[in-house]
């Protein structure tokens, strides 16, 4: 979209992918190095990837649950051994990760004239570790396990509008991914959205986003 300035009430963040540096393809690699040859990496770890946003789409279970099925499952297809439990080293893992380095500075200009909220696809437990890494105060933050919902789905998106008692049009909402975000935002009335191309996920034109390349865009998107 061309350059402008939106003035929203509130402005809400995808926390993993967007703000915390998203490590699961960087651990798959290193985990199953002795069983996937080097050449296959890639295309595993798309799978992997695929088999995350399909196991979303279902009601709500506890991400721990979500993730041990979807590693599960990937190893059924590629033919490889699963080793117990072997998706709790990725669940365990998502509380250390760190914020991208463009994270903190943009996030400390925004809150100081607007009011920030997380929505993640998180377990309760999970996301205070990573808050706290983004050294920001944060209006509101929301998890999947309170909605009830992971997104893509719409009843996710619906839950944050709900609770902060607000419109659609109200929200900045800004995501790295197309998929489980801003297609989903948008069907939910939010127009006014920001994709951070982090290289994860092409550019969708189509679906009206301003695109920045990391977060030091964001504040002049909103007049600062």
């Amino acid at each position: 979209m061309s350059a402008t300035t939106l003035r929203p009430k509130y402005i809400s963040f995808d926390c993993y992918g967007t703000l915390i540096n998203f490590q699961m393809a960087d651990l798959a690699r290193e985990l199953f190095a002795d069983r996937i040859a080097p050449e296959n990496m890639q295309q595993f770890t798309t799978d992997f990837a695929r088999y995350r946003l399909d196991e979303v789409m279902g009601d709500w279970r506890p991400y721990d649950e979500l993730l041990c099925n979807s590693v599960e499952r990937l190893c059924r297809r590629w033919g490889i051994e699963y080793r117990d439990n072997e998706g709790l080293k990725f669940y365990n893992a998502v509380p250390t990760w760190q914020p991208h380095k463009d994270v903190p500075d943009a996030l400390a200009r925004l809150a100081k004239e607007y009011q920030l909220v997380i929505f993640s696809n998180a377990m309760d437990v999970q996301i205070p570790y990573s808050v706290e890494k983004l050294g920001a105060p944060f209006h509101r933050v929301y998890t999947a396990q309170q909605a009830g919902a992971y997104k893509p789905r719409l009843r996710a998106f619906e839950y944050m509008i709900e609770q902060l008692e607000c419109t659609p049009d109200d929200v900045l909402h800004v995501s790295s991914s197309m998929r489980y975000d801003h297609l989903s935002a948008d069907d939910v009335g939010i127009k006014n959205k920001a994709f951070v191309a982090r290289g994860h996920e092409p550019s969708w034109s189509v679906w009206g986003c301003h695109e920045i390349k990391d977060l030091s865009g964001l504040p002049a998107l909103v007049g600062l």
